[in-house]
């Protein structure tokens, strides 16, 4: 049997990690805005909880129309949010209490607010002008006008967009006010380096989680095929992800890094090949330290459009989680568990439930199977109490991110008004959309759920006054303390859990997901019932007749012939 204990021993292989997403933690002064202060306010909230290192998403100089990923000043912060001298305070805070901090490097485009893209736009002879991808018009037979392609943006619409004042159009794979920047500019690519990266590892960062990490090489900016008839635009992460010198540009960013011994934990999109993900991450050829591969998260989603959901059967989420847990044997590389993140719906929504008879041991059971998966362990703020997603029952104008307001115009334009189309598209984003990860923390049960005494920027989730981290925080039995003692477990038995050898068991049950873990010296079964009735079960029918020996679970009673409804157990086999 092959194992992946030998390899490396790193703080940040065992580390669990925590995202902060900074607008919707904790306001401190009242403005309704997440900000630094709050941040630091609940460092020690996040120590108790078992957390290695933080991650906080951008909180940077930012007009906000991408809500911070579209940077105007990569060395000031978001006045809302605080001050320079505030996140050096948090750094500190978080080194005081024996724990590391990443920050979100977002270099794959700025701000059109940006000093760079001011200059670039404001001449085609200004020095800057390269620093930026433009591209003459094409004409039609009609002699109208065109984009350079027909490339469909992360957000939907062209990602080009017409200049009048240079007459050219310029590149943006997000919003029109995140231009891309020119990463084939040398020039460009050191005065990122500078102040996107050196500025902050002088200041004490620990590394970066790194935003868009395969779409600085753009390949040819020639037509995609059309597999979306329905749209004018085409989707084209096929051409714009890892393009030809994307490794070269990632092996010229760790020389830097290196040099203070940071990490990065690559967002990789669009990269389904294995094969091509260790290419990345191999410590022989040293690129990123670890990536977020989004199978796991884009499981349910549509081929063509994000919100045309899917149902998926168990099994796909098996074969997923296997593939990604298994392809770093016998090599050098590494993997990361996540289940959340501030682009993605809540894990208990989507993956088990939300309703309140099975919220909290649906909770407890993808803490459990997080817990014993092999990797770098994720957890997005508000994960341990159980947070969820928002109600069916809110208006669609309490969607606000971009990419839902995006859509809604979408299907307008091909719909009107058709109320049939706008439930489905509702649906779907009420599903999938990121408006889900985006409601304000939820502290307590006073008004806004204890995350601000002014009038939040986004609406607060309705439920609030069940889920919350002051009731918990003195019940036994709650998500909360549940989370805490199976990330001590984990640390307790990192070796099997952290560094083991996984397999699948039982794959064709549609409803209990089983699998192994093992050192090689020592052997756990995990059981989780991802279904809402109960399910039969014989542990030695699973494990080849081995008995076991409770190590977790979470239900007060366990039945040795059935599991509850959400129900998982993990065992460590003799």
């Amino acid at each position: 049997m092959s194992t992946i204990t030998n390899h490396s021993r790193q703080w940040w292989k065992e580390g669990v990690f925590y995202q902060i997403y900074p607008a919707s933690f904790k306001d401190s002064t009242g403005s309704g805005t997440g900000d630094l202060a709050g941040i630091l306010s609940k460092l020690d909230y996040i120590k108790q909880l078992g957390i290695d290192c933080i991650w906080i998403s951008p909180f940077y100089d930012s007009p906000q129309v991408d809500l911070g990923y579209d940077i105007s000043n990569y060395e000031d912060v978001y006045r809302p949010y605080g001050t320079v001298a505030d996140i050096e305070k948090i750094i500190k805070g978080c080194h005081d209490r024996d724990m590391k901090i990443v920050f979100d490097l977002v270099i794959n485009h700025t701000s059109n607010e940006h000093a760079w893209f001011k200059a670039s736009r404001s001449s085609k002879n200004d020095p800057k002008r390269d620093w930026y991808i433009w591209r003459p018009a094409r004409i039609d037979e009609n002699g109208e006008r065109q984009p350079p392609n027909n490339w469909r943006g992360n957000f939907n619409g062209s990602v080009w967009t017409w200049d009048e004042e240079t007459q050219e159009y310029y590149l943006h794979l997000f919003c029109p006010e995140q231009p891309d920047l020119n990463w084939e500019n040398e020039e460009t690519r050191k005065a990122i380096y500078q102040t996107a990266m050196t500025f902050w590892l002088e200041k004490g960062v620990d590394g970066f989680r790194v935003d868009t990490v395969n779409m600085y090489s753009k390949g040819s900016l020639d037509d995609v095929e059309v597999v979306d008839p329905h749209d004018k635009w085409q989707p084209a992460h096929h051409v714009f992800c890892n393009g030809p010198r994307m490794h070269e540009y990632l092996r010229e960013m760790d020389q830097i890094l290196s040099k203070y011994g940071a990490i990065t934990i690559g967002e990789l999109p669009a990269t389904p090949d294995p094969a091509h993900v260790r290419r990345y991450i191999s410590a022989a050829d040293p690129q990123l330290s670890m990536v977020f591969q989004f199978d796991i998260v884009d499981i349910d989603i549509g081929k063509n459009q994000k919100f045309e959901i899917q149902p998926w059967p168990l099994t796909k989420f098996k074969d997923i989680v296997s593939m990604w847990q298994t392809f770093i044997e016998g090599t050098d590389s590494w993997t990361t568990v996540f289940f959340e993140n501030h682009d993605q719906p809540r894990s208990i929504s989507r993956y088990g439930s939300d309703d309140p008879k099975h919220r909290v041991q649906a909770g407890k059971m993808m803490a459990i199977v997080a817990c014993a998966l092999t990797g770098t362990l994720f957890i997005y703020q508000g994960q341990e109490l159980g947070m969820t997603n928002v109600p069916e029952s809110w208006p669609q104008s309490d969607y606000i991110d971009v990419e839902a307001v995006n859509y809604i115009k979408l299907i307008k334009g091909r719909h009107g008004e058709d109320e049939t189309a706008l439930a489905k598209a509702k649906k779907g984003i009420q599903a999938v959309g990121r408006d889900n990860a985006r409601t304000p923390m939820q502290w307590d049960d006073s008004e806004n759920a204890g995350f601000s005494t002014g009038k939040p920027w986004h609406r607060v989730n309705d439920n609030y006054t069940e889920i919350n981290a002051k009731a918990q925080e003195g019940d036994k039995n709650s998500l909360l303390n549940f989370w805490r003692s199976m990330i001590k477990l984990r640390k307790e038995h990192k070796d099997m859990f952290v560094y083991g050898h996984f397999e699948t068991l039982d794959y064709d049950n549609s409803s209990v997901f089983s699998f192994v873990k093992t050192d090689g010296k020592k052997k756990c079964l995990c059981v989780a019932n991802f279904s809402k009735e109960s399910q039969s079960f014989d542990i030695k029918k699973i494990s080849n007749g081995k008995q076991g020996k409770l190590l977790a679970g979470n239900t007060a009673q366990q039945d040795e012939n059935k599991l509850q409804p959400f129900e998982a157990r993990l065992y460590l086999l003799e």
